[in-house]
């Protein structure tokens, strides 16, 4: 298994640093343009939410962000120093009484745009997998 990890304080503007790393990693592991967007919509929601939510902007914790490739699989691991959260009692942002809501499309987005998305560690860990051929 081939993999990448970098470590960033949480700070709104190293979304940057993701990019690039997200970036790398698609050269590394050549991967397709057909889901590269959707890489890098899911994967800097996802840091970001660890960024704002999970570590609630303290600059003094970090985000840790790996990449994992085997065969066909991308696994990307999120993971912040926050307390966690209960993903199972999210509101659906779709809903009529939530469409007007401002936030709530982070997670939305991930389970949409990745192939599978895991919480572990009470929500502190998130992983992303992206399935190509």
């Amino acid at each position: 298994m081939n993999s990448l990890r970098i470590q960033i304080p949480s700070l709104p503007e190293n979304i940057r640093i993701v990019e690039s790393f997200i970036d790398n990693v698609k050269d590394k592991f050549q991967i397709d343009d057909d889901i590269y967007g959707n890489i890098m919509v899911a994967v800097t929601e996802s840091v970001n939410n660890a960024i704002v939510h999970g570590n609630k902007g303290d600059r003094t914790k970090n985000v840790v962000l790996a990449a994992e490739c085997q065969d066909n699989h991308l696994k990307f691991i999120i993971e912040d120093e926050g307390p966690g959260f209960n993903y199972d009692s999210l509101p659906d942002p779709t809903a009529p009484e939530n469409l007007d809501k401002i936030g709530g499309r982070g997670i939305f987005l991930m389970k949409h745009l990745s192939d599978q998305v895991e919480f572990k560690n009470e929500g502190r860990t998130v992983e992303l997998s992206f399935y190509f051929n």
